[in-house]
């Protein structure tokens, strides 16, 4: 494995990147293949402009293809513009020194897209899963993923509340992967729970992703980054997925985790633009719910989300979100729904039980966002009209209780002592 850190002072530099990149990418052992690489929508802060353009300059001339599959997961298609922005290059650059690669969408919902490459045993799943699944699951990957000779992975590593930390095999599962496996470690990760998952390693959902991984034979190359809330690069680890990621989840746990003394009875959590629906604007709930005081409001603040899902609105219209169990107690009412989106909806509302036909959160969850407050009540969820909400009202008041996040979704706020239903299991590798 090869890794280049900067833990203190200024970010590497585009210099030390080339490194890492020239030891990982000799140009002589990629003489006439074809190469493709999975790199992450706009919903993630890292440089993947800057690791594509020097691999570019790397390896290009070298290859017979040098191409780009964007790994959405049900994310909505990016336009040739929004990758062009993704990627850090001008029209004119994408016209001329970038012509000749072709940009993909990954496409989780259309089956001519997809090649199933195997199943994991309903025993192995009993064996990963710690017992909470015994199911064949069926693997469904990218089909273009078997039409290039070497697969090379760029993305960041942050905390992440299906998985524990994001990256590595990630970016192919659930990244370019086919529906099957994708609802079913989502779901996975839900019943453990979002606490009990984010900032932890070796996740049983962590194990089915590597167990997934290993089933795509293409051979792979991952370059794993760790980044600053500065947006510096602090890391870049390049390897397998298995080891690149290894490591660098080890650096995003140093960097990527803020710990508090005490819970907080209000939190405002300020989504960034990056999150446009509350699909991913979730993500402000996920990283906070482990520092929400029992009875408490979180209040995702964005003005901008004015859709719950274009994917999945339909479904979550429907649904609307709820704790774990409020699923789980009525099974078999949801068992046909998406269970990815029953994920999703979990992760918003947070813990909670549901005891007599009564739901009772442990803390509270609203919308300050373009969101009507109609749909906020169809949902499930609180509203807030969010030209009353001003974020410095909420600022330096941590000794009253109440938190700001001005820009929250990729830092994880932990209790230095969590609460049982916040603590994870022991979970070794």
């Amino acid at each position: 494995m090869v890794s280049k850190l900067a833990r203190a002072g200024a970010g590497l530099t585009p210099q030390q990147v080339a490194e890492v990149v020239a030891r990982a990418c000799p140009p002589k052992d990629y003489r006439g293949k074809r190469i493709l690489l999975i790199v992450p929508d706009g919903t993630r802060t890292a440089p993947v402009g800057l690791l594509f353009q020097t691999l570019h300059r790397q390896i290009a001339e070298s290859t017979k293809a040098f191409d780009v599959l964007i790994a959405l997961g049900t994310h909505q298609p990016m336009s040739e513009a929004a990758i062009c922005q993704r990627l850090d290059i001008s029209e004119a650059d994408r016209q001329q020194e970038y012509r000749r690669v072709r940009f993909f969408n990954h496409a989780w919902n259309d089956p001519t897209a997809l090649k199933k490459i195997g199943s994991i045993p309903a025993d192995e799943i009993r064996n990963l899963s710690d017992g909470l699944f015994s199911m064949e699951v069926a693997v469904e990957v990218n089909r273009l993923v078997f039409e290039y000779d070497q697969i090379v992975i760029i993305g960041p590593v942050f905390p992440h509340e299906v998985v524990g930390f994001s990256g590595g095999n990630k970016y192919l599962f659930p990244g370019v992967a086919g529906p099957e496996i994708l609802n079913f470690f989502h779901w996975l990760g839900a019943v453990v729970t979002n606490p009990k998952i984010i900032g932890n390693k070796w996740t049983p959902v962590r194990k089915v992703v590597d167990r997934a991984g290993a089933l795509v034979q293409t051979p792979k190359l991952c370059f794993c980054m760790v980044v600053t809330p500065g947006k510096d690069l602090a890391g870049l680890f390049a390897g397998t997925p298995e080891n690149a990621w290894d490591s660098a989840s080890e650096l995003s746990r140093e960097i990527h985790i803020a710990y508090k003394e005490k819970p907080f009875h209000t939190i405002l959590s300020c989504a960034p633009r990056m999150y446009d629906e509350l699909w991913t604007g979730g993500k402000c709930m996920y990283k906070l719910e482990p520092v929400l005081a029992d009875g408490g409001e979180l209040i995702i603040f964005a003005p901008h989300i004015e859709e719950v899902c274009v994917a999945h609105g339909k479904v979550l219209h429907e649904i609307g979100y709820h704790c774990r169990d409020y699923f789980l107690k009525q099974w078999e009412k949801f068992k046909d729904y998406p269970w990815g989106v029953l994920a999703h909806s979990t992760h918003v509302y947070g813990q909670g039980v549901y005891e007599g036909g009564v739901e009772i959160p442990r803390a509270r969850v609203t919308l300050a966002t373009g969101i009507s407050p109609e749909v906020c009540r169809r949902i499930n969820l609180g509203y807030r009209d969010p030209k009353e909400i001003h974020p410095g009202d909420y600022a330096n008041r941590e000794d009253e209780g109440v938190l700001l996040v001005p820009k929250a979704g990729e830092m994880l706020f932990q209790l230095q002592n969590p609460p049982t239903w916040a603590a994870a299991p022991v979970n070794h590798q």
